[in-house]
């Protein structure tokens, strides 16, 4: 049974014409009618069926706006670099002792970063981590020596992007607080990376099929992409 908050909202809006992400923020902060501040949340629908090979994208984008989440971060590293680590801003910091209480299902963090030669330990626990979306990758900037950007990215506003099956991306930009001008860049550090996968990868045909935003408790819009990716 519908709130009387949701039965207050547009309806049908699937039906509407796609508009350009600067016209349609308004309209989704208008819509944010609860008494938190709401995320405003992207919903990409990708060519990711291919003849060849299936698309399969998972990288970062630093958002140049943050997130307007505060991320929990944790760092596996040698006895010499905690200081560094913990200097940096890490919330939790450990070595073997750390690796253990992972493998007891302690994962009281959101973010894990590792060094390169930890993690031919940390690897070992895939079936604890991997399920949570918290292994360390080499390739999204989590197994570093370099802990130091690698902790202050994920607390500034480092989103990762990752298609399902389906090719379906979900992806948060911001809060209802945050200025038009910050969701906007966001948005489009977001694109940017996309055209950069679409680069990477043989695609044939468009990448992105379809794009949608919407806000926590709200009703989604489709997006007119300002290029074509």
């Amino acid at each position: 049974m519908s709130s009387k908050r949701f039965k207050k909202l547009p309806e049908k809006t699937s039906e509407l014409q796609t508009e350009s992400i600067d016209k349609l923020l308004p309209v989704v902060k208008q819509n944010c009618t609860t008494k938190f501040d709401e995320s405003v949340d992207l919903s990409f629908q990708i060519n990711n069926k291919q003849k060849k090979n299936e698309i399969n994208i998972r990288t970062v984008v630093n958002l140049p706006g943050g997130t307007g989440k505060k991320v929990k971060v944790a760092v596996v590293c040698e006895d010499s670099k905690t200081s560094e680590a913990k200097t940096a801003g890490a919330d939790v910091v450990g070595g073997d002792d750390f690796i253990e209480k992972i493998k007891s299902g302690d994962l009281n963090f959101e973010k894990l970063i590792c060094t390169p030669s930890m993690m031919i330990k940390l690897s070992k626990l895939g079936k604890v981590l991997g399920p949570k979306g918290l292994m360390p990758n080499p390739k999204l900037g989590s197994v570093t020596e370099d802990l130091k950007t690698a902790i202050s990215d994920a607390k500034s506003g480092q989103v990762e992007i990752r298609n399902d099956k389906d090719g379906n991306i979900g992806v948060s930009i911001g809060k209802k607080s945050f200025s038009n001008d910050k969701l906007i860049k966001n948005f489009n550090a977001i694109v940017d990376t996309l055209e950069k996968e679409k680069s990477n990868n043989t695609v044939k045909g468009e990448l992105i099929k379809s794009a949608f935003i919407t806000s926590t408790m709200g009703v989604s819009y489709k997006i007119k992409l300002g290029k074509s990716i």
